[in-house]
């Protein structure tokens, strides 16, 4: 395999946001007089965006017409704290340092719109730029479709046959796989008890941030 770039998932791959989406839900909660969530609770729910943490919040169902009112209430507190207590996944920053020195492009393909991605990006400073950052404002159809990796690759001037997509979501290996690029499960991020990820179909599965260097060194066969 001709290997030319690495795209992450954001929420869950790249960034741990779980912290400050934990604060919004219990706050979410407070104000309507509810008791606080576990913190596992909320972190495994993560990954499934924040109509899936309102839900979680306020035990409505997704038809309920009074949910739109508690999904805004909690997308604004987390306006109000974005990147407050988000950081890099440890080995993340080590694994990104490594990836440049290969030259190789990297890149973010995430479901957050960009008017949340961007300033996240923006107060985390992270140490490398990425060479793309896809969002589904951007495309006029987001993951599991392929269209933002399609895109991404284009912007990294690759064939998705050349890139490979990590995530933490069965969404992300529907998407990389329908795209037709090499894709990655990662163990660290927001995975509830009983998701099955050997199910997922990915190609690879990472137990760590820190062993993304070993995954493409045995994929371009390097030492």
């Amino acid at each position: 395999m001709t290997l030319k770039a690495i795209l992450f998932d954001l929420d869950g791959t790249l960034l741990d946001t779980a912290p400050d989406f934990i604060l919004c839900v219990n706050r979410l909660r407070a104000s309507h007089g509810q008791p606080p969530l576990p913190d596992a609770t909320i972190r495994a729910e993560v990954s499934n965006g924040a109509r899936a943490l309102t839900r979680l919040a306020s035990g409505l169902a997704d038809d309920d017409p009074a949910l739109e009112a508690l999904n805004c209430e909690l997308l604004d507190t987390y306006r109000s704290i974005l990147g407050q207590n988000s950081q890099l996944f440890p080995g993340i920053a080590g694994s990104l340092a490594w990836i440049e020195a290969q030259g190789l492009a990297w890149g973010i393909v995430t479901n957050k719109p960009s008017w949340f991605t961007d300033p996240l990006l923006a107060v985390l400073a992270l140490p490398f730029t990425p060479t793309t950052v896809v969002c589904p404002d951007h495309v006029s159809q987001k993951k599991p479709h392929p269209e933002p990796l399609l895109l991404a690759c284009r912007q990294c001037g690759c064939e998705p046959s050349e890139a490979i997509y990590l995530g933490d979501h069965v969404r992300d290996i529907e998407a990389g796989r329908a795209a037709g690029m090499a894709t990655a499960s990662c163990d660290w991020g927001y995975i509830g008890p009983q998701e099955d990820v050997g199910s997922w179909g990915a190609d690879y599965r990472i137990g760590a941030a820190d062993d993304i260097p070993n995954l493409i060194k045995n994929i371009l066969k390097i030492n």
